[in-house]
């Protein structure tokens, strides 16, 4: 089938992209939901990544394929774990709105890949935006092994690094910047995940990552300045 990424930078969008052209399936473009206000650094959401969101036009360079944005609008009004129906000013419904943009693009698209691992909160309203639109939702990391799939990120080459953190252990001057292919680092979070139940995939928030190289990438993505900002104590 012909699909269309949900692309948020990090290391889930891009391998979930990855494992489904590897079953066959043919990709179109990529879409990314952004903040408003684009010099925002972070967007407070319940269901999109928004941290390095300035990056995501060079990751979908990088993959040589097209891009359809659009901002942010709403919030998680609706907040309960199935989401069903239109629900005014939600986030969720400018995800609806992404989607009917990319089918007006691209009206070959017949399905829509998503990085969700453990998140049923993110799936549901996915596949709920999806069926409204006639779409069919593709999950490939689905409940995945979270310690397995990091390393099989890593032996595929994707080389990717922390560029938020948001848990205990993880220290904004010693961890952004961290190369999540090393196995150092899955060492480090195999300690963290004893000691605090630490997700190693960062499913529950403990942090967010950018894809800089992958098979999948036309040319890398280079990071050449980079400013470490608090948004919380």
């Amino acid at each position: 089938m012909k699909f269309v990424q949900l692309l948020s930078g990090g290391k889930d969008s891009v391998f979930s992209l990855i494992q489904a052209e590897k079953h066959g399936h043919e990709l179109v473009c990529v879409a990314n939901l952004h903040p408003l206000d684009e010099g925002a650094d972070e967007l407070d959401s319940f269901c999109f990544q928004s941290a390095a969101h300035g990056a995501v036009a060079g990751v979908a360079a990088c993959l040589d394929t097209p891009l359809v944005r659009r901002p942010i609008t709403g919030g998680a009004t609706k907040q309960g774990l199935v989401y069903a129906g239109a629900a005014a000013g939600d986030e969720v419904e400018d995800l609806y709105e992404l989607l009917k943009d990319v089918k007006a693009r691209f009206p070959a698209v017949e399905a829509v890949s998503s990085g969700a691992i453990y998140s049923t909160y993110q799936r549901t309203r996915v596949e709920d935006v999806c069926a409204r639109l006639g779409l069919r939702s593709m999950s490939y990391l689905w409940r995945r092994d979270q310690r397995k799939l990091l390393k099989d990120m890593g032996e595929s080459k994707l080389r990717a690094v922390v560029v938020k953190t948001a848990s205990m252990g993880l220290e904004p001057g010693d961890h952004l910047g961290l190369r999540l292919d090393l196995a150092s680092t899955r060492r480090l979070f195999r300690g963290l995940h004893e000691s605090f139940g630490f997700h190693e995939c960062g499913e529950g928030g403990e942090y967010e990552s950018l894809v800089l190289d992958s098979p999948r990438f036309a040319k890398r993505l280079v990071l050449e300045d980079a400013t470490a900002v608090r948004l919380d104590d």
